[in-house]
């Protein structure tokens, strides 16, 4: 049975009504805040930018005299053509490249050690060289026109075997 509620019973909904409205209009008076706020902040901080910019735009630049480049000196080759040993790895995955390019390297007067496929694909050819071989690398680079020549790199010197560097090629 529907019963009218008392007077002091009937005033106790619209004080949530008030609240959701005193919320709302203190949610917009902050957000007005924040913007005011933020525009000034930023006014601040983009002023200081400029300054900052135009002070190193305008700063006078120090001369300096240009040094000469000292050569670097490359590590002689140790060990005789006819000594070195290279492991030639496939980095392209085309049938047969380490076989070809491993007859390239022997025809320069090189011995041949391990000739197979590199564990992943190259894009470039490259000539890595085991501690204390880096002139045997580079050599090995130039006779083959190959310009990266670096230390060995993502194997071990024991996987080598009696190899002193290798030659991956690549695509």
């Amino acid at each position: 049975m529907d019963h009218p509620l008392p007077v002091p019973d009937a005033l106790i909904r619209p004080w949530r009504t008030a609240a959701y409205i005193a919320a709302a209009i203190a949610a917009v008076e902050l957000f007005l805040l924040l913007v005011i706020g933020g525009g000034a902040l930023f006014g601040t901080v983009s002023d200081r930018l400029e300054l900052a910019a135009q002070e190193r735009v305008l700063a006078p630049v120090p001369q300096t005299k240009p040094t000469a480049r000292k050569p670097t000196a490359v590590a002689a080759a140790k060990v005789p053509r006819s000594r070195t040993v290279v492991m030639v790895l496939n980095g392209n995955g085309r049938t047969g490249a380490a076989a070809a390019a491993a007859s390239r390297v022997q025809s320069r007067g090189y011995q041949v050690g391990t000739v197979g496929n590199a564990p992943r694909q190259v894009s470039r050819s490259l000539v890595m060289y085991k501690p204390g071989f880096a002139g045997e690398g580079k050599r090995l680079g130039s006779d083959l026109g190959v310009k990266l020549v670096v230390p060995l790199d993502g194997m071990r010197p024991g996987e080598l075997g009696r190899a002193h560097v290798v030659f991956i090629l690549g695509s």
